[in-house]
C-alpha cells in the first residue's frame, strides 16, 4: 500500500470511495464541497493506493480555534472490503505526520471514541476547545502536534461546508 497526496485524477475515485464506505452520499458531496472552499489544502488531501487502485482517503481543511489556525480532519473513508485491514491507520498516521512536518498545532474531528485515542486524539475539552455543537460531547477529539501550545483554546470552527451539514 502506497498513501500518496490527491492528484486531480483522483476525484472520481475518492467520491466513490467515500460513497461506498459510507450510508449515504454525505461524505462524498463534503469533499466536492471542500474543494470548492477557501480552507481546503490539497497538501492534506491523501489516498491509499493498492496498485493503481485508491481504496482508501482522508482529508484535512483549515479550521480555526478562537480565531488561530487549526486542521479540521475528516471524512476519512476505506472501501469496504478493505475496512479493518489497516488502510484507515496507514492514512491517519501519514495525515498526523505531514501535519505535525508543516508545523500545525492541533488536529480536531467528530469522531468514534473507541478508534481515534489510538492515534494520540482525546475529547477536545480536556484542552479547553469546545465544539461548534455542545451535544458532540466526548466524540469531539483533538489530537496536539509538536508547535501545539496550552494557549491554544476556545471555540472550534470547521471549514465553512461543514456548517452547511
Amino acid at each position: 500500500m502506497l498513501i500518496r497526496r490527491e492528484t486531480p485524477a483522483d476525484v472520481d475515485a475518492i467520491f466513490a470511495v467515500h460513497h461506498e464506505a459510507f450510508e449515504t452520499d454525505l461524505e462524498a458531496k463534503l469533499i466536492t464541497s471542500l474543494r470548492a472552499d477557501d480552507g481546503w489544502l490539497p497538501r492534506f488531501s491523501l489516498v491509499a493506493l493498492d496498485g493503481d487502485d485508491i481504496v482508501g482517503h482522508v482529508v484535512c481543511t483549515r479550521a480555526h480555534i478562537a480565531g488561530a489556525p487549526a486542521l479540521g480532519l475528516g471524512p476519512l473513508g476505506v472501501l469496504p472490503d478493505r475496512q479493518r485491514t489497516g488502510v484507515g491507520a496507514a492514512l491517519m498516521h501519514a495525515v498526523l505526520g505531514a501535519a505535525d512536518a508543516l508545523d500545525e498545532p492541533i488536529v480536531v474531528l467528530l469522531g468514534h471514541k473507541d478508534y481515534y485515542p489510538r492515534f494520540g486524539f482525546r475529547p477536545a475539552a480536556e484542552l479547553g476547545i469546545t465544539p461548534p455543537v455542545p451535544e458532540w460531547g466526548d466524540h469531539f477529539q483533538a489530537r496536539p502536534l509538536t508547535t501545539f501550545t496550552p494557549a491554544l483554546r476556545g471555540g472550534f470552527g470547521y471549514a465553512t461546508p461543514f456548517n452547511e451539514l
